[in-house]
């Protein structure tokens, strides 16, 4: 289970660029999660998208509604967390970076924005639960979704 928020000032995003990043935001963490591009596995995945009034988001502690006249004040927040397995420092780069890029590409930027955040969170094993019970990511191993080197990786990263 991944759970990717962005949270944008209202308006921000289209409802084309939302259904572009539903697909691209999945698969920026899924890829290095797994190993490969798995679309079986994009079902444990969820992606929301929170709009702010420009008066409830802030940068350098003004609220956007009092920068609007500045375009380059582009905020957006995206928090994701997934379930511990093996994230060594430059597999979660890997998956920000990925984050980062298909941000930039769904809003038509040649790069992303410096004011534009992610928080990585890994939450831990035994701490996440659906459909009544608690899961972990030991249960989706054996699934065919994870190639053989990463399943590995998340076995020996749990057993540590």
């Amino acid at each position: 289970m991944t759970v990717i928020t962005v949270a944008a000032p209202q308006g921000r995003l289209s409802a084309e660029q939302r259904r572009a990043l539903a697909r691209t935001l999945t698969d920026a963490v899924l890829v290095p999660e797994v190993g490969q591009l798995a679309p079986a596995a994009r079902v444990g995945f969820q992606v929301h998208f929170v709009e702010r009034a420009p008066d409830m988001m802030a940068i350098g502690g003004t609220l956007l509604a009092d920068l609007l006249a500045d375009a380059e004040q582009d905020v957006m927040v995206v928090d994701v967390a997934v379930m511990d397995a093996d994230w060594r420092r430059e597999v979660r780069a890997e998956a920000i970076e990925r984050i980062l890029a298909a941000l930039a590409e769904a809003c038509g930027l040649p790069a992303p924005s410096p004011a534009w955040w992610v928080n990585f969170r890994v939450i831990e094993d035994g701490s996440w639960a659906s459909g009544g019970r608690v899961l972990s990511i030991l249960d989706l191993l054996d699934t065919g979704v994870f190639t053989e080197e990463r399943a590995k990786a998340v076995r020996a990263a749990l057993s540590s």
